[in-house]
């Protein structure tokens, strides 16, 4: 029996430990759900809000899934409960729509930050303050 499915790409469901750990079913629902709603929170403000703290946002989605780590830490495949196995299917599904989000807003980010390069480089090379203008180049 495999450890990793075809969904494992990421965020593993599936760790080494011995066969008789199982995962505690304390909080980790809990835990799940307020990542999903970290992750749903994160991509709706990017994709709407300018005034959004990325940087926050994404220390708070780290901390969660941290801790989601330490709580699989030790955990099989075959351990984890049904309800969470989907709960972290979900998970997944909201991650990579949230990296998705993340890669379009870096984009623009770097595609608005070479017009104001291309702006500011025109407009150094427009001739105001070339040589020629004070009669040195001539």
């Amino acid at each position: 029996m495999s450890l990793y499915g075809p969904n494992s790409q990421n965020l593993s469901l599936a760790v080494r430990a011995a066969p008789e750990q199982v995962v505690p079913a304390i909080n980790l629902g809990a835990l799940i759900g307020r990542i999903e709603e970290a992750i749903i929170e994160e991509t709706d403000s990017i994709r709407t809000d300018v005034q959004f703290d990325i940087r926050a946002s994404n220390a708070r989605k780290s901390r969660y899934l941290y801790e989601l780590t330490r709580a699989l830490k030790g955990a099989r495949e075959g351990t984890v409960p049904a309800e969470h196995r989907n709960g972290l299917i979900r998970l997944r599904e909201k991650l990579a729509d949230n990296e998705a989000a993340i890669r379009a807003h870096h984009a623009a980010v770097n595609e608005v930050a070479t017009l104001m390069q291309n702006v500011m480089q025109h407009a150094e090379n427009d001739g105001t303050y070339s040589a020629g203008e004070f009669g040195y180049g001539r």
